[in-house]
């Protein structure tokens, strides 16, 4: 079995990610991956965060499928209702991507 989220692949976001939510954003959730949830509690190969408005800023809200962990961070960033309401971290054991809940079936 492989450590989840170690870092030391490669990493990606999903053409459906990459058109719906800005750069800083999507660098954002690996920021909070690698510095608030890594070391921390045991990471699953798949985390979800909720994108919500927190008075027209972002919070992203983390959990995880099998757990009862969850945590909400906030983050500078101005919120819109365009932005998708969750997104999955998946980590395959070969790369790790920030996929749309639509296409996490493709992994």
């Amino acid at each position: 079995m492989f450590e989840s989220f170690d870092g030391s692949r490669n990493r990606y976001a999903s053409l459906g990610v990459v058109s719906s939510l800005p750069d800083e954003l999507i660098d954002s959730i690996w920021f909070v991956i690698d510095l608030d949830l890594k070391g921390v509690i045991p990471l699953d190969n798949i985390l979800a965060f909720d994108l919500i408005d927190n008075h027209g800023k972002v919070t992203l809200h983390f959990s995880q499928p099998e757990s009862s962990i969850e945590m909400g961070i906030d983050l500078p960033y101005t919120y819109s209702p365009q932005f998708p309401a969750q997104v999955y971290a998946y980590d395959d054991g070969t790369k790790e991507t920030i996929l749309l809940p639509s296409e996490i079936r493709q992994y």
